[in-house]
């Protein structure tokens, strides 16, 4: 048998075996060293600090919403406040720590006691962007802030899952402050006022790339009306607060809290009373046009929408501005359905979220001739030059005509202003484009009628700090031949199919020749009719240049922004634009021919008994017809306070319909009784608008302006 191996190759393979038992012995040393080592830095050297994050682990941050601030009129009385609303969130953190079986459970149970659909709970709790989240429904905030899922809960429902916390794992009941609309005198308001909504995961990246801290995944913003044009200062600041939780995400107690700052108020010139009476008599006026028979289409008028305007002549401020149709400002407290929203986008419900009184475009119809008047007076004419109002007017092969084809003979500016005489203004029309513009290719030809409709601001925004303000057109030779080159093509097209319908003989002529301003646009232009389109309150507020000389205003609704201990952060007063540069004699003439309107001109069958030797109103009435619909009632009035401006499409003509409406609105300004004026039961305190704020009391109340301005109801 053969030997396993010599003494020596047997001693060298023992002292292999040492010096591997020495290596791992030394590696096991060294590894029980280094654990040693680093208990005793984690334990000894570095204990405290990893305390302090150990700690800070156990504690979240919720962010506090600050309460909004308010909306108020001119003596402070709330349009906009705020009430306290039963919220219930759910804590994403502990929900998703359950099973499915559990949070299926308790969605069931909360989705019962807080009477909202399953459906629509689970809904609420998915983080924007995440598979099954819609939009609407989703949380666009922070995936750790607790999500509200349910609004205006009854308090006795809150209490209820308060006191019942083990059933609600993970439920949160908290109260917050919400908006509220106190009406007062009934008023809506809704246009003026806007509406909040959750801001967007966009505005809230927006938001932070610029340091705004005063946003949050929580926060609600203005989407429209002062809501909006105000939003950094009505929507305050967030607070913090810090609570300590376990393991489990239980809260265990409060760790520390920033105060949330509220927001502003809000100051307006608007006042309530006003505004009350304005909402009151558009809504009667619309309702009776609809009762009314029109021997034009033989039908009812469709009365479809209108608008009325009330600025202070003085200094461009809105007392008051209403438009229909309107919607309830509540419905957006607390999340608006899906229905509500596409009624509020929808053509059968007539578009509610369209304010007429700045965003509407209609044609002013014979509310335009004191603008032409001024134009023709600046132009060559003289208050002494004497037209023939006559039945029609011939240009070119059409014949246009006056209205029902009245006949005054020869007269001046001053008489067709107060009877409307539409020949009258065709003759002027007509004689300044043979003067300046027959050459119909000429686009840049000379047009002093519509330089001056823009000198009165036409065309363009009247600076009103209210979002989503309408330009409104002047429609000179450069926009036609503009509109002939967008749509000549489509036009050409249909140009090419036999026909002789309207749109086919139209398609024709506009295909051929839409570029040319001939003297029937000339003629349409000076009365207010063919493609120019105005706001109400672009009108108003040439009205009120007209009243105060020839100064142009940037209307204004708000008039200062105090902080929550009623201290003035910002005064805002309205911007003069300018002055028209029309000669005061001119203004001043038509000034006193409108003065003869309410007298003897077109509304005077509806200002019979009213004082007008106390309150000298002038006005000028206006019917725009418009093609395939009922004529559009305007009555535009002033005095050298207020303007008074009301328009409603389809309804008619405009002292016939508009006319009783405006002498409402005129008797609440001035407190007319009768032939009686009696400025103590004035809408308005004497009859004026208060030229102070309210007085903010340390209690909270606030109360109306120490001093108003007060000057006599007559001689205006």
């Amino acid at each position: 048998m053969a030997a396993t191996g010599s003494p020596r190759a047997r001693a060298s393979s023992a002292t292999k075996g040492r010096v591997r038992l020495l290596v791992v012995q030394a590696l096991v040393l060294s590894l029980f060293v280094t654990l040693f080592a680093r208990l005793w830095y984690l334990q000894v050297l570095g204990g405290e600090a990893y305390q302090a994050q150990a700690a800070e682990q156990s504690v979240r941050e919720l962010v506090v919403q600050p309460a909004r601030g308010l909306v108020v009129d001119d003596l402070g009385r709330p349009l906009v406040a705020n009430r306290t609303s039963w919220v219930v969130s759910i804590d994403r953190t502990l929900l998703h720590k359950m099973g499915q079986g559990r949070q299926d459970r308790l969605l069931r149970r909360l989705a019962r006691a807080v009477q909202v659909p399953v459906r629509q709970l689970r809904a609420r709790t998915l983080l924007c962007g995440e598979a099954g989240s819609e939009a609407g429904t989703c949380w666009n905030g922070s995936p750790y802030q607790p999500v509200p899922v349910a609004e205006d809960v009854r308090q006795q429902v809150a209490i209820s899952i308060m006191e019942r916390g083990e059933h609600y794992p993970s439920v949160l009941v908290d109260s917050q402050s919400v908006r509220a609309y106190p009406r007062p005198f009934g008023v809506n308001a809704a246009h003026l006022l806007g509406y909040l909504s959750p801001i967007t995961a966009d505005e809230l990246a927006e938001a932070k790339a610029r340091h705004d801290t005063s946003l949050r995944g929580a926060s609600v913003v203005g989407r429209s009306g002062l809501e909006k044009e105000y939003d950094r200062y009505l929507r305050g600041r967030p607070g913090y607060q810090r609570v300590a939780v376990d393991s489990m995400g239980r809260v265990l107690g409060d760790s520390g809290k920033v105060r949330a700052r509220a927001g502003d108020t809000l100051v307006t010139s608007i006042d309530a009373r006003v505004q009350s009476v304005v909402e009151h008599q558009l809504s009667t006026t619309i309702r009776t046009a609809r009762r009314t028979y029109d021997p034009v289409s033989h039908r009812n008028y469709v009365a479809d929408s209108g608008a009325v305007v009330v600025l202070d002549a003085t200094d461009g401020r809105v007392v008051a501005m209403a438009g229909s149709p309107t919607y309830d400002p509540k419905t957006w407290v607390g999340g608006i359905t899906s229905r509500q929203l596409k009624r509020l986008y929808s053509a059968k419900a007539r578009y509610p979220l369209l304010f007429r009184a700045t965003q509407g475009q209609f044609a002013p119809g014979s509310t335009w001739k004191p603008v032409m008047t001024a134009g023709a007076l600046t132009h060559g004419y003289s208050p002494s030059t004497r037209l023939d109002c006559s039945s029609g007017f011939q240009v070119g092969n059409r014949w246009f005509k006056n209205y029902e084809s009245e006949s005054y003979g020869f007269i001046g500016f001053d008489k067709a202003l107060q009877v409307s005489c539409d020949t009258f203004f065709y003759r002027v029309g007509y004689q300044l484009w043979q003067r300046y513009g027959s050459d119909e290719s000429d686009v840049d030809a000379k047009d002093p009628l519509v330089a001056t409709a823009k000198k009165f601001g036409f065309g363009r925004p009247t600076g009103v700090d209210l979002p989503g303000e309408a330009s409104g057109r002047i429609a000179d030779r450069h926009w036609k031949r503009a509109y002939w080159k967008a749509n000549k093509a489509y036009y050409c097209k249909v140009a090419t199919h036999p026909g002789y319908d309207f749109l086919h003989v139209f398609a024709r002529e506009f295909c051929a020749e839409g570029y040319a301003y001939r003297a029937g646009d000339a003629v349409n232009f000076v009365i207010g009719q063919g493609d120019t389109l105005v706001t109400p309150l672009q009108s108003a507020r040439a009205y009120a240049a007209l009243a105060n000389g020839g100064t142009l205003y940037e209307p204004r609704v708000a008039k200062a922004v105090v902080d929550p201990s009623g201290h003035v952060v910002r005064r805002i007063r309205p911007a003069k634009v300018g002055r028209v540069k029309v000669s005061r004699s001119a203004l001043h003439y038509i000034d006193q021919a409108l003065l003869g309107t309410a007298r003897t001109g077109t509304t005077a069958w509806k200002f019979m008994g009213f004082p007008l030797d106390r309150i000298h109103i002038r006005s000028k009435t206006g019917s725009a017809e418009v093609h395939g619909k009922q004529s559009t009632s305007w009555v535009a009035s002033y005095d050298k306070r207020y303007v008074v401006l009301m328009m409603v499409t389809q309804a008619g003509t405009g002292s016939g319909t508009s006319g009783p409406a405006v002498r409402k609105i005129w008797e609440a300004l001035y407190g007319v009784r009768g032939m009686k004026v009696d400025t103590a039961r004035a809408a308005l305190p004497g009859a004026t608008p208060p030229s102070g704020l309210p007085v903010f009391a340390r209690d909270g109340e606030i109360l109306p302006p120490a001093s108003s301005r007060r000057t006599p109801a007559g001689h205006r």
